[in-house]
């Protein structure tokens, strides 16, 4: 497989991973480790990221046009970048910023399409 795709696909699972970890840590009030349920939707998520055929094309799982979640786990995954996702800028503001950008271009890409 291209070793841009898969660089893609190793980013987006550090992304989740931190971003399921913030709302454990938070929420959850683990220290240094996930609780089950948070630990259970982080194999989940990697999973699934391992498995996306439509990598190469996509930029994130909301944009994609065929949802591969579980609907009881593309609940939990919304909640957590709902709380996640805003607090993102304060524990890895790089990561928080290419976001943004990636996000204004695929709204641009989808309006013009």
């Amino acid at each position: 497989m291209d070793n841009k795709i898969e660089l893609k696909r190793e980013r987006e699972k550090r992304t989740v991973s931190l971003m399921i970890s913030i709302y454990c840590r938070k929420k959850h009030h683990s220290k240094g480790v996930l609780c089950d349920e948070c630990k259970a939707l982080n194999d989940y998520a990697i999973l699934r990221s391992d498995r996306c055929p439509f990598m190469e094309s996509k930029t994130f799982c909301s944009n994609c046009r065929v949802h591969c979640y579980k609907p009881e786990m593309r609940e939990k995954i919304r909640e957590v970048m709902r709380f996640s996702g805003p607090r993102m800028i304060f524990y890895h503001p790089v990561m928080a910023v290419r976001h943004v950008i990636e996000s204004k271009k695929e709204k641009k890409r989808l309006e013009n399409t």
